[in-house]
């Protein structure tokens, strides 16, 4: 019954942030306007500004918000890990580097090619973070930790030389700096189309991991002991991992925090089982950075803010104060 009313809770707070994004911008626009447009009523102009702009960013926000959080708590689930996320353990940099590569190389003159080369490099980045954080044998936060410091560093400075050597991406320079500092923009609605058929195959996915995800709080020898195919389920689980997090990148750039916060928020709430966490995260991952990707756009109008910012402003102390508390001493 709690499960139920939160659930509710947040989908209303997700429907009421949406409807909210869509009455703010750059331009302004009256309510009334603004419904008008939604149902086709209102001038050509504002309903290009409503229907094919600001509709449009904001259910790419929404997906863009949910994809993150629910790849965050598949992440702290599997490796047991709550300081793990996307943007920490290094699987954003290989998607936007894999996506910027594209770009690059002429490959993304085919929107829907952008979300497919994101996912690999996301792919790419999990099983090399994975490798590296358990040599020796055990995998801990530390070497976690590490091993997303080390590919973020090395994938940013590959990022970096593609920029000043790439002429195709010095023609659209602006719109790629952009992105890479978190920025929810999409120009063709196939894009959008490969980005949703993606999210919605790997969210269902990640639903049904949901006691995989649990078995493995007890740990990986008595995961194995229940039944759980430990190797196929870490493999499984960072593969779905990835897919949230290609989409993701690929259509809202390299946004920080997200994936790190919302699963924190609802476990108080709805306690550790995964198939009450995923679709809780889903919901207040979407809610959380549409509203952000609407401060965003009004904080500087009618200049635009990018919403990396916005989230890294929230989420660095946020992430300072779970180190710290990971710290603090246990007196017995």
């Amino acid at each position: 019954m709690r499960t139920a009313l939160v659930l509710g809770a947040l989908g209303a707070l997700l429907f009421a942030s949406m409807l909210g994004a869509i009455l703010v911008g750059a331009v302004a626009i009256a309510p009334a306007d603004v419904w008008a447009a939604l149902w086709g009523g209102a001038d050509q102009t504002t309903g290009t500004i409503v229907r094919d702009l600001r509709l449009t960013r904001v259910f790419a926000a929404a997906l863009v918000g949910g994809s993150l959080a629910v790849a965050g708590a598949l992440l702290q689930g599997l490796l047991r890990n709550p300081l793990a996320d996307p943007y920490v353990t290094g699987t954003s940099a290989g998607a936007s580097l894999s996506a910027v590569a594209a770009i690059a190389l002429g490959a993304a003159a085919v929107p829907a090619i952008l979300p497919l080369a994101a996912f690999v490099g996301a792919l790419a980045a999990a099983a090399v973070v994975w490798r590296l954080a358990s040599l020796g044998g055990r995998t801990t936060v530390l070497t976690v930790l590490l091993a997303g410091i080390v590919l973020s560093s090395f994938a940013g400075g590959v990022v970096t030389l593609l920029l000043v050597a790439s002429d195709r991406i010095a023609l659209r320079l602006r719109a790629v700096l952009g992105w890479l500092l978190g920025g929810v923009s999409v120009t063709d609605r196939s894009e959008l189309a490969m980005a949703t058929a993606i999210i919605v195959v790997a969210g269902l996915a990640a639903f049904a991991l949901a006691r995989r995800l649990d078995a493995f709080a007890l740990g990986d020898e008595t995961a194995a002991t229940l039944g759980v195919d430990v190797d196929r389920a870490t493999t499984t689980v960072l593969a779905v991992a990835a897919l949230l997090t290609g989409a993701a990148v690929a259509l809202g750039g390299v946004i920080g925090f997200v994936g790190l916060i919302v699963p924190h928020a609802l476990r108080p709430l709805l306690g550790a089982p995964h198939a009450r966490l995923v679709p809780a995260c889903f919901l207040l991952g979407a809610t959380t950075l549409v509203v952000a990707d609407a401060a965003a756009r009004v904080v500087l109008s009618p200049a635009e803010l990018p919403v990396g910012v916005i989230t890294g402003l929230v989420g660095g102390p946020f992430f300072l104060a779970l180190l710290l508390r990971g710290r603090r001493p246990v007196v017995v």
